[in-house]
């Protein structure tokens, strides 16, 4: 009975951190999960002794496997916002079917407590193998220990269908004395607490990575903001001094966009941001930094990238952007995009110095007609002429 308020406390707990944290994946299958054991533990305590309601007894297994598949359910749409809707039913009819014979049919005590603590222990090892995945850390300690309680659990589970199993005909009771009873239930509401706590643990690294995201990304575009940019620029900065690798950055500027807010209005102005964001995204590489810089200007870094490699990808994103045509409202709207390149090698390894060399040919492209690709090192030759 204690386990089974304990059970229906934490699922309380889960529903009211669901109302607190909003729109947090997986929360809704956990508190119902968890909701269904406490009922199914609550059922079955009310038919301790030798008589009993067999068709209770079923209904109160069926609830527990359902809960366990809806926990398995949760930790699916909290770590990838999708899960098998089918498994809470395969698991309730299953045990719904194998209760049904050993309860109902041919009541057989031994073979419905190994029958049924198998498939328990087969529900939490699948919770386990869920967890036990390679996440960044704080997520990977609240997946590791949430996964170890389901796992202690599963290997209980696993121990007491083997110790019936072993037992004399006739002489295992579930109201016994036998040491694995009570040490079952110890462990099982410890088990059940540290699941609980565990998935709330794993709610709340969740919250704190993204409110680390929400700090470090543009809101409008999602790409990283000014404040990460020159964070990521000085780390970038010290590897390039330690490690003598060039450092090349390119500043993006939409051509004409005044006027595309002017004509359009600037709805259409953020979705052409949004657009671009999009296209840069696809084309940079995989350890390369986009942010938007401000307004409509954008910045990349781009690690151990030499001025002429960093021009050559940059002419590439320039063609995509401009060979895209954007459609709003029956109204189609080209726009290209003007972009300087600077490196480390030709300003320096500094962040300051290599923004404003990037600026600078940023301008010079503007200057030129706009839609093309300016090197720094080609301003300071023209000046050097």
């Amino acid at each position: 009975m204690t386990m089974s308020l304990l059970t229906l406390l934490f699922s309380g707990l889960l529903i009211l951190a669901g109302l607190h944290v909003g729109n947090a994946r997986g929360v809704q299958q956990w508190a119902m999960g968890s909701l269904y054991i406490s009922l199914g533990l609550g059922s079955t305590y009310t038919q301790q002794g030798p008589t009993y309601n067999a068709w209770l007894l079923v209904f109160a297994a069926t609830l527990l496997a359902g809960g366990l598949g809806l926990q398995f359910n949760g930790i699916q749409v909290f770590k990838t916002g999708r899960c098998n809707r089918h498994i809470p039913w395969l698991l309730a009819g299953l045990m719904f079917i194998q209760n049904t014979w050993f309860v109902v049919l041919h009541p057989d005590i031994h073979a419905r407590v190994i029958t049924n603590s198998l498939l328990y222990a087969l529900g939490n090892a699948a919770c386990a193998r869920a967890l036990f995945i390679r996440v960044e850390q704080p997520l990977r300690t609240a997946y590791w220990f949430t996964g170890a309680s389901f796992a202690i659990f599963a290997t209980l589970l696993l121990a007491r269908a083997i110790t019936v199993f072993n037992a004399q005909p006739n002489t295992y009771s579930l109201y016994s004395h036998a040491s694995i009873n009570p040490v079952s239930v110890f462990i099982g509401i410890m088990s059940e607490m540290c699941v609980t706590f565990g998935f709330v643990l794993m709610l709340n690294s969740r919250l704190a990575a993204d409110l680390q995201k929400l700090a470090l990304t543009d809101a409008l575009t999602g790409a990283l903001n000014r404040r990460s940019l020159e964070q990521e620029a000085a780390r970038l900065s010290a590897r390039c001094t330690r490690t003598g690798h060039s450092l090349a950055i390119m500043m993006i500027d939409v051509d004409h966009f005044k006027s595309i807010n002017d004509r359009y209005g600037h709805q259409v102005g953020d979705k052409v941001l949004r657009h671009l964001t999009m296209v840069a995204q696809k084309t940079i590489r995989s350890d390369d930094y986009f942010a938007r810089y401000g307004g409509e200007e954008f910045c990349i870094l781009l690690p151990s990238t030499s001025e002429k490699d960093a021009w050559i990808l940059a002419d590439r994103l320039r063609q995509t952007y401009a060979a895209m045509v954007m459609e709003f409202d029956g109204e189609v709207l080209h726009s290209t995009i003007s972009i300087g390149v600077s490196d480390s090698m030709h300003a320096g390894v500094e962040f300051i110095s290599l923004i404003a060399a990037a600026d600078q040919a940023m301008y010079r492209a503007k200057q030129e007609g706009r839609n093309r690709v300016v090197m720094h090192s080609f301003c300071l030759s023209q000046v050097n002429i």
